[in-house]
């Protein structure tokens, strides 16, 4: 039995020789391998530049594009507005009447009176809509106007643009009529008398 574990000794031996590679072997299978991963390594940079290159257009060439794109929408634009002008409609004058206000202003001891003609400026297209709206309103119109012109202050209606009465006066017109036909209203001959 001891020749038996000699023996078994002994044949245990050359195969663990068998099994030990020689140190020069394993370091040239992982340099291989490490060859191996630079190389792949390095074609997918080289890949990845020539992608690059040949598919990225260069500064010039997004430069002529965008040149072109902002060429087309400045047509576009040209041309959506030429439309819009031959579309656009002719804005003409309206005569809302003459109108002659006294009153005596807040804290005032005499009595004024305001004369001025009224117009306004309206679509040529509305007018025949608004003579209709005046046929109709033309009294409340009135009234409501008279009832601003009262209501305002002395140097409102002494104002040199009087641009707060024409805005109180075009939204009286818009609140009366039931709807914003009027695109502007003015004054002509317009004063303020002391009586």
């Amino acid at each position: 039995m001891a020749d038996a574990k000699k023996n078994a000794g002994h044949g245990n031996e050359p195969a663990k020789e068998g099994a030990k590679k020689p140190p020069s072997e394993g370091k040239s299978s992982g340099m291989a391998s490490r060859l191996i991963v630079v190389g792949f390594v390095s074609m997918v940079v080289v890949a990845e530049t020539m992608i690059f290159f040949f598919m990225v257009p260069s500064g010039e060439e997004v430069a002529a594009l965008a040149e072109a794109r902002l060429i087309a929408a400045a047509r576009e634009i040209d041309a959506h507005q030429e439309h819009e002008t031959e579309k656009a409609e002719k804005i003409v004058e309206f005569d809302l009447g003459t109108y002659s206000v006294s009153f005596v202003p807040a804290g005032a001891d005499h009595n004024y009176r305001v004369e001025f003609r009224l117009f306004a400026t309206v679509n040529e297209k509305d007018k025949e809509h608004l003579q209709a709206l005046m046929d109709e309103k033309q009294f409340r119109f009135r009234h409501r106007l008279i009832l601003e012109i009262r209501n305002t202050s002395l140097q409102d209606l002494s104002e040199n643009q009087l641009g707060l009465i024409q805005r109180r006066i075009l939204a009286t017109s818009t609140e009366v009529l039931g709807e914003p036909v009027l695109l502007s209203v003015g004054f002509n001959d317009y004063q303020v008398i002391e009586d």
